[in-house]
């Protein structure tokens, strides 16, 4: 009987050595999911600051899992939410992963909603209107 010393490696029972990651760390398909859900934010930030970068200069663009649900829950769960500034920290715009997955089935759908979202934060944010924000709002094709 053999003695295995722990941490070894060894290989596997049919010795054909041991097993290795199946894609390489850089596939897109090694990604989570909260990584593709920041790309597809970060994605559309970059698309909106194209048009808009002067005003949304000082806006604080971010990602977080769920809201915080106890100072204003109505039984209505937010995709996302304008943060007003305060001394020394900018205007965050929040939009929440968890919730806008739950309301989608595909990458298109959510990058979809992602865009609206963000557009009708940003909307509100500088007082115009979403489809001055952006032309393409609330449409189905990009």
């Amino acid at each position: 009987m053999r003695s295995r010393v722990a941490g070894a490696r060894r290989r596997d029972r049919r010795g054909r050595g041991l097993r290795g990651p199946l894609t390489p760390p850089q596939a897109p398909v090694s990604r989570t999911r909260a990584e593709r859900f920041d790309d597809i934010v970060r994605d559309q930030v970059s698309r909106l600051e194209g048009r808009w970068g002067r005003e949304l200069a000082q806006v604080e663009f971010a990602v977080e899992e769920v809201p915080d649900l106890e100072p204003w829950f109505d039984g209505v769960i937010p995709l996302g939410q304008t943060v007003p500034g305060t001394t020394g920290r900018p205007v965050r715009i929040v939009v929440f992963r968890r919730p806008v997955e739950a309301r989608t089935s595909g990458d298109d759908q959510l990058s979809r909603l992602v865009r609206d979202l963000l557009v009708e934060e940003i909307a509100d944010l500088l007082g115009v209107t979403p489809e001055s924000v952006d032309p393409s709002y609330d449409t189905p094709e990009d």
